[in-house]
């Protein structure tokens, strides 16, 4: 009597803990699978097509606090370089008539890159859409993790396990599964942060294009370091697309074997390392364009 009680139970607790574990299983990577397969048009979005009234948003105000600041800016930055020009010729004993066309010519282009801020800016992540649009065609998109295969193969290694191996099997799928959930969040939040970011920076563009004609090193560095930051912006699209490459290969290489853990653990440690790389993407392109 009590051997069937016994055998019942443990019946009952191996198809409970084997439907932990194939439930666990076949829901563990759907967030994670959905979020890395929007990687590629999230990152290939220009800051209009992103979001069209965070955009109009940032370029009214940039448009109507941030430029008559940038006015400003320019005109002490045009009277500086005339100041210097004049006074750098022996003090005014020896001035040339061409520096004077010289003076116009960088007034004309700094008045130009100013009105023109926010083309000038939308320009260079076109480009950076362009890399990415690229990019997407040379590699593979197939960055599902497909459990299919993992559960018609751990059908048959679960019938020889016993109830302590199921048990931590189910507590391992457990913890993985609430790991690529956060996982999933965390990418939502590196792709959503850059975009915040682009947005931010991209509204005090005028300020710093108003010093980029600037000969003084310490005010023309500020625009020429504005604008290899745009570009360190607009290219970290194309590293994440690189990223999202290398994930793809590294996926579609795992074959599982008869041990499930080791299984588990490679695709665990690809999905941590995308996340990982996707945020490092950003101090990546900073560096390599020194800004």
């Amino acid at each position: 009597m009590f051997d069937g009680i016994r055998e019942a139970i443990g019946e009952w607790m191996r198809e409970l803990l084997t439907g932990i574990i194939r439930f666990n299983l076949a829901t563990m990577f759907d967030e994670v699978n959905e979020k890395t397969a929007s990687i590629a048009a999230q990152v290939g979005k220009t800051p209009q097509a992103w979001s069209s009234s965070i955009f109009s948003l940032i370029q009214n105000l940039s448009d109507s606090v941030v430029m008559p600041i940038a006015g400003m800016v320019i005109t002490f930055v045009l009277c500086y370089e005339l100041i210097s020009l004049v006074t750098a010729k022996n003090n005014m004993n020896e001035i040339d008539t061409w520096m004077f066309f010289k003076y116009f010519f960088k007034m004309w282009v700094a008045v130009y890159l100013v009105s023109n801020t926010f083309n000038i800016t939308m320009a260079v992540f076109d480009v950076g859409q362009y890399l990415v649009s690229s990019a997407g065609g040379a590699i593979s998109s197939q960055t599902a993790v497909n459990m299919d295969f993992m559960l018609d193969a751990i059908d048959g290694t679960m019938e020889s396990m016993g109830i302590v191996e199921l048990a931590i099997l189910t507590l391992e799928t457990t913890v993985v599964s609430l790991c690529m959930k956060i996982i999933s969040v965390l990418i939502v939040v590196i792709l959503y942060s850059r975009m915040v970011g682009i947005y931010l920076y991209t509204s005090i563009a005028p300020v710093p294009f108003a010093t980029i004609t600037m000969s003084n090193l310490d005010w023309g560095r500020v625009g020429s370091g504005y604008f290899r930051g745009l570009f360190a912006l607009a290219f970290q699209g194309f590293f994440m697309m690189v990223c999202v490459g290398i994930y793809a290969v590294l996926v579609s290489n795992i074959h599982v074997s008869d041990n499930i853990h080791s299984a588990l653990f490679d695709v665990s440690v690809y999905t941590v390392l995308l996340c990982f790389w996707l945020k490092k993407t950003e101090g990546l392109s900073r560096s390599i364009f020194n800004a």
